[in-house]
C-alpha cells in the first residue's frame, strides 16, 4: 500500500497534511503519534470511511478510490476497531457471517470455512461459542476472524493490546506473525512503544497531521520514538512517595452483586433474607451468578488502591456498585463516614465521588454535545457550572476553556462536538472536567487507554498531585505498569472476589498477569475476600458446578 499526499480538512481543523506511507507486503507496519495526530483519520480515509480532499492510495500499485468500507473490504482492506464490534448474544459463526451471508452460508460452509481460517492463524475460535461467554482476547481474535473470512489481505489493527494482559499480547504476537508468514500485511496502531518495538517491521510516526519520520525498530529505543512523536520523553508511572493516611475515605463491605438476584436461604425456623445476618451466605437466585462476591476493601485518604484483573471479572459491577448506577444485593458502603448504599447518583457526585469511566462514549460523554455542555455533564449543580441552583452558562464555558488550556485539549474550540475529538482528546476533556471538582475519591477506570506519552504523564499528574492532597483513588486498569508504578495497594480479581495482595514494589507485570488467569504467583498473597471464612482464590465443587 503507497499512501501520497494525503490531505483531509475540517471546519477549523487541518486534520491530515500531506501525509505519505509505504507499507510492505507481509510485514506489521506500525504507525504511532500523540493524540490528535491524524491517524484515526488516516484509518477511515483507509477503511472508506472518509474520502481525502488530497492524495491518492494505491495497492499492489494500482491507484484506487473508495466512497465506503465496502469498497475497502472489496480491495483486501479489513479494519478490527478499538471497541469490538460484536452482538454478545449471537455465537462466533453467527457474529463472523453477519453482513457476510452471501460468501459462505450461514450453515456448515460457513461453520468450514471458520475453522479452516481459525487453525491456519492459530487463532483457537469455536464456531458455537456464545460470545457473552468469551474473554477479551478471545473476542480479538473473533474480530480478526471475521475480516479474514472476508478475505482480508491487509489488516488495519486500532489498538489491539489496550485490553490484554501480558501473556495475552504475547498470543497476539504470536498471531500476528503467523499472518505475516502467510503474505497477510497489518497496520498496526498503539500508543505502547515498547510493544511497538517489539512486534513491528517498520514504523511511520505521524505529528500533528503529518508524517515527521520513519523509525527502524532495530535500532531504535522508546526514548527516541517518544520524543520523534511528541518531542517528550517516555513518561514513567513510578512513585513510591507514600501520601497514605490512616483516615478510611472509602470502606466496602460485603458488596455483593448477583445476577437475578439473591435467593433466600432457609433455615430450620424461618426464611432468611441477606440483611438478616452478617454471616449470611450468598447464593444467587436460580440461573443466576455472583458476579461480586463478598467483595471488602478499604481505601484511606492518600491512597491509591489498584485492581487487576481480566476484563469480565466484576470490575465493571464494582464501579456501577459505587457509582450507585445499580444496586448491590447486599453490603455497606461508605463515603468519609457516610452511609451511601441507598444513595443516588447525583448524591454520591455532591458527596465528591469522582469518576472517570471505563467506556467513555457510554458514561462520559455526550458525543454530540459541545465540549462546554460535556464539561457540565455530571457537576450540573456544582460550581462553577451552577449559581444558587440556576445554570451558569457563561461560567460553564469559560471553564471549558481552562479546562481545554491546562489538560491540552486539541480541538479548534468549545463548540465542537464531543465526537469530533480524537479519543485521547476526549479522555483528557474527561479527566479535566472530574479533577476540577475536587473530588474527595475518584474511581479512576483506565484513565490512560488510548492517549499519548505526553498525556499519560499529564494524567498521572493529575492524579499523583491530588493524592498528595489527600484523594482517595480507585484504580481500575489493563496497563500492568501504570497499576504497579501508580498504587500504594495492589489487589486481584478473579470472577467477582479479591483474591490475592501484591506489594507494588516488588510484583512484576508477568506475576500480576499470571495472578490475573486464576494462578497463583510469585510475589502475591493469596487473600481470604469471603467473610464468610472459604478460600476466596480457589472455586469449591459447589462453585464450579453453580
Amino acid at each position: 500500500m503507497e499512501l501520497h499526499g494525503i490531505t483531509k480538512r475540517f471546519p477549523g481543523v487541518v486534520a491530515n497534511k500531506d501525509i505519505a506511507i509505504t507499507v510492505r507486503k507481509g510485514t506489521v507496519h506500525a504507525l504511532v503519534g500523540e493524540n490528535g495526530a491524524g491517524k484515526s483519520t488516516l484509518m477511515k480515509i483507509l477503511y472508506g470511511m472518509q474520502k481525502p480532499d488530497e492524495g491518492t492510495i494505491a495497492i499492489d500499485g494500482e491507484q484506487v478510490s473508495f466512497t465506503s468500507p465496502g469498497d475497502a473490504i472489496a480491495r483486501g482492506i479489513g479494519m478490527v476497531h478499538q471497541h469490538f464490534m460484536l452482538a454478545d448474544n449471537l455465537t462466533v459463526l453467527e457474529n463472523v457471517v453477519l453482513g457476510g451471508e452471501k460468501l459462505y452460508g450461514i450453515g456448515a460452509k460457513a461453520r468450514k470455512k471458520i475453522r479452516e481460517i481459525s487453525d491456519a492463524y492459530g487463532l483457537g475460535v469455536r464456531p458455537d461459542a456464545l460470545v457473552e461467554d468469551l474473554g477479551v482476547a478471545d473476542r480479538q481474535r473473533v474480530e480478526i476472524l471475521k475480516v479474514l473470512y472476508r478475505g482480508a489481505r491487509i489488516l488495519i489493527l486500532d489498538e489491539p493490546t489496550a485490553v490484554l494482559v501480558p501473556q495475552e499480547v504475547d498470543a497476539l504476537f504470536d498471531n500476528l506473525r503467523e499472518l505475516k508468514s502467510e503474505g497477510l500485511t497489518v497496520i498496526f496502531i498503539s500508543h505502547k512503544l515498547g510493544e511497538v518495538l517489539k512486534v513491528a517491521d517498520d514504523i511511520t510516526v505521524i505529528r500533528r497531521g503529518t508524517t515527521v519520520g520513519t523509525a527502524d525498530p532495530r535500532n531504535t529505543t522508546p526514548k527516541q520514538l517518544a520524543e520523534l512523536m511528541v518531542g517528550a520523553e517516555l513518561p514513567s508511572p513510578e512513585t513510591r512517595e507514600s501520601t497514605v493516611t490512616d483516615i478510611p475515605m472509602l470502606t466496602v463491605a460485603g458488596l455483593t452483586v448477583a445476577q437475578g438476584g439473591l435467593a433466600p436461604v432457609a433455615t430450620e425456623d424461618t426464611a432468611r433474607t441477606p440483611e438478616s445476618s452478617d454471616t449470611f451466605v450468598h447464593e444467587p437466585a436460580a440461573g443466576g451468578r455472583l458476579l461480586l462476591d463478598d467483595v471488602n476493601f478499604t481505601i484511606h485518604k492518600g491512597e491509591i488502591l489498584g485492581i487487576a484483573g481480566v476484563e469480565g471479572n466484576g470490575q465493571t459491577e464494582l464501579i456501577e456498585a459505587l457509582m450507585g448506577m445499580s444496586s448491590a444485593d447486599a453490603g455497606v458502603i461508605t463515603l468519609d463516614g457516610a452511609d451511601i448504599t441507598k444513595s443516588p447518583v447525583r448524591k454520591r457526585r455532591e458527596g465528591g465521588i469522582g469518576y472517570i469511566p471505563e467506556d467513555r462514549h457510554r458514561h462520559g460523554l455526550l458525543l454530540e454535545s459541545p465540549l462546554w455542555e460535556n464539561r457540565i455533564l455530571g457537576h450540573v449543580t456544582e460550581a462553577p457550572n451552577s449559581k444558587r441552583g440556576v445554570l451558569d452558562l457563561k461560567a460553564a464555558r469559560k471553564d471549558t476553556e481552562r479546562i481545554v488550556r491546562e489538560y491540552d485539549v486539541r480541538t479548534p474550540g468549545i463548540e465542537v462536538t464531543a465526537a469530533s475529538l480524537s479519543g485521547g482528546n476526549q479522555q483528557k476533556l474527561i479527566v479535566g472536567r472530574e479533577m476540577s471538582h475536587n473530588p474527595k475519591f475518584l474511581i479512576a477506570a483506565h484513565p490512560t487507554r488510548g492517549v499519548d506519552v505526553g498525556a499519560q504523564a499529564q494524567i498521572w499528574d493529575a492524579i499523583r498531585e491530588a493524592r498528595r492532597e489527600g484523594l482517595a483513588v480507585l484504580l481500575i486498569s489493563a496497563d500492568l505498569d501504570e497499576l504497579i508504578g501508580l498504587s500504594d495497594t495492589l489487589r486481584v480479581i478473579y470472577r467477582g472476589r479479591l483474591v490475592a495482595d501484591a506489594d507494588p514494589a516488588t510484583v512484576t507485570p508477568e506475576e500480576l498477569g499470571t495472578a490475573m488467569t486464576g494462578a497463583a504467583s510469585g510475589h502475591l498473597e493469596a487473600t481470604d475476600n469471603r467473610s464468610a471464612g472459604t478460600d476466596a482464590g480457589a472455586d469449591s465443587p459447589e462453585d464450579e458446578a453453580r
